[in-house]
């Protein structure tokens, strides 16, 4: 599967320029913040990620508010590389990234250099990767989290592996953890729809070749970027993590197909607590 062949080269080689000069200043700068424990650690990624937008045509339309409790545990869909830069300029959060992430060039740098936390779908190494996961937020980081494990076409929402919300049975500071469902469409190319059959401009799935979309994605013109921040819930509401993982999909759904339709779902009723035996 290959992405549509056209955009421009001379917007994709400035932005593309524009972007590796930013970031390469940037990258001393937030390694010694690291490593000095400093919190413009937590503070420079979320500005970063706001001038990279602007740098590569990515316009945010916002709904909701991000949780004003922390830690909080994000869960959000999964469309494209670009939404590390839309989520990461609107909240104050590391990332959670399957264990491959940490081998590839240069953006396992960054990754690293945002705090992300790499973790196992399978394996020996999954309850090893979740404990790092509750040592986090055991600290008050907000995490986020792309609980269909891949990265979808965009135009549906792929199920949420319940897997992932183990985490969220873990009580940090003895309270419930906090998990907002966070849903996320593309939906303008220069302000005109963008429709099933073009979303692969910006949607990166299946056995695509990441050099060649990316290019063709930042010769384009000015993407619109739908996100909407849920209401906030905790497992305790639900009484298990596939119960609260269902929920999740349904409402991170529900939100996508209102971005691209551009027609309000009707709202699930609120969840009633668990009962206690």
């Amino acid at each position: 599967m290959t992405a549509p062949n056209f955009g421009s080269p001379t917007t994709a080689l400035c932005r593309l320029l524009a972007y590796a000069g930013l970031t390469l200043a940037l990258m001393p700068v937030q390694l010694l913040a690291v490593v000095c424990r400093w919190p413009l650690r937590k503070r420079l990624p979320r500005w970063y990620h706001r001038r990279t937008c602007r740098l590569l045509g990515i316009e945010i339309e916002c709904h909701g508010q991000p949780s004003r409790h922390h830690p909080t545990l994000y869960v959000a869909n999964h469309v494209s590389y670009f939404d590390i830069e839309v989520l990461g300029s609107l909240l104050r959060a590391s990332f959670v990234a399957k264990a491959e992430v940490a081998s590839w060039p240069f953006f396992a740098w960054l990754a690293r250099l945002q705090e992300t936390v790499f973790v196992e779908r399978q394996g020996h190494r999954t309850a090893t990767h979740r404990d790092e996961m509750s040592r986090r937020l055991e600290a008050g980081d907000d995490l986020i989290l792309f609980p269909e494990g891949t990265s979808g076409d965009g135009n549906r929402v792929l199920v949420f592996k319940s897997a992932l919300f183990s985490v969220a049975e873990r009580r940090p500071h003895d309270e419930p953890l906090t998990v907002q469902p966070v849903s996320i469409a593309y939906t303008r190319l220069d302000g005109l729809p963008l429709g099933r059959y073009l979303r692969p401009f910006f949607a990166w799935y299946g056995d695509m070749e990441l050099g060649s979309h990316l290019w063709h994605a930042i010769g384009l013109g000015r993407v619109t970027v739908v996100v909407e921040f849920h209401e906030p819930v905790t497992l305790e509401q639900f009484g298990s993590r596939k119960t609260l993982s269902d929920h999740c999909y349904e409402v991170v759904s529900r939100g996508v197909v209102a971005a691209l339709s551009g027609r309000p779902q009707p709202l699930l009723p609120p969840p009633v607590a668990a009962a206690v035996a």
